[in-house]
């Protein structure tokens, strides 16, 4: 058992250690897992959870890397892989190349983790002696009605064990937390192409503009940000408790020089506190006719 689990056991509830048990239970017979890793809190506490089940020798983190993945949160990844001593293996995907991909309707996501899945298949499987791939989806992700990445997921029969034994967001959490997981109370950080406005395109220039925004204001001192892109014009999120910020002179002088150096010719901010997934909410309404 590595020193992080032998920590972990210590931390974790007696109801969390038996879900954790549980979890590894589901990977009974699997000699060498992969697993689909963003670096977020999900998959990153599956990745915990494997590597002490399995050992970390036989648990490999499979990375995909495009465009839409931001660079911090690239290196995020790797350094939760060093911690608990797995090897990551970065997975190019290709979904810029999907015209199905680049219209943004309601099924992106779909298109982004077939994309991922099958870059495994063909590429990875093999390479690594991996018989099983898993990825983080939790109970709340399967009860949610705007994840179609879970039909690529169905598709290729990716593991779901977190979400088998019933582990919801509060619960990765919480287990995250007992084994040190530096992301474990980390605002949700979806894809890049997630703030492009729904049915537009998605473009590398669009992903570029919105990174190099965010980025800069997370520099500044931010915790959280999104920066929807409307075309030429940059809605700009921030948490409720830091919005006051964003008008304080220096710092909005700060801000609109950063996006209009991106290439926006209008910044706004929005009055509304951030909402993860606020896009996807439109998409969905859009797809029932709401």
């Amino acid at each position: 058992m590595t020193v992080i689990a032998l920590a972990a056991s210590d931390r974790l509830t007696p109801d969390d250690a038996r879900l954790v048990d549980a979890v590894i239970a589901q990977l009974a017979g699997v000699r060498r897992l992969g697993v689909a890793f963003s670096g977020g809190v999900d998959s990153a506490t599956l990745l915990a959870i494997a590597a002490q089940g399995l050992g970390a020798s036989n648990v490999v983190a499979l990375l995909g890397v495009s465009a839409s993945l931001a660079s911090r949160e690239r290196a995020v990844a790797h350094d939760i892989a060093a911690q608990l001593g797995v090897e990551l293996v970065e997975v190019r995907t290709r979904e810029l190349e999907l015209a199905e991909y680049r219209r943004n309707d309601g099924m992106r996501c779909f298109h982004c983790k077939h994309t991922l899945f099958t870059a495994i298949d063909e590429t990875v499987v093999a390479a690594h002696g991996i018989d099983a791939v898993a990825y983080g989806e939790n109970a709340d992700d399967a009860v949610a009605t705007d994840r179609p990445g879970q039909q690529a997921a169905r598709l290729h029969r990716v593991l779901r064990p977190l979400a088998a034994v019933g582990i919801d967001k509060a619960t990765v959490r919480r287990i995250a937390r007992a084994y040190d997981l530096p992301v474990a109370d980390k605002p949700a950080s979806p894809c890049l192409a997630s703030r492009i406005a729904p049915f537009t395109e998605v473009t590398e220039d669009k992903l570029r503009q919105v990174e190099t925004v965010e980025a800069a204001l997370l520099d500044l001192g931010f915790t959280d940000v999104r920066v929807r892109h409307l075309g030429n014009a940059a809605r700009i999120e921030l948490p409720e408790a830091q919005l006051h910020l964003a008008t304080q002179d220096a710092l909005r002088v700060q801000i609109v020089d950063v996006a209009r150096a991106a290439g926006f010719t209008d910044v706004t901010l929005s009055l509304q506190p951030l909402r993860s997934g606020a896009f996807s909410a439109e998409m969905l309404q859009s797809r029932h006719g709401v």
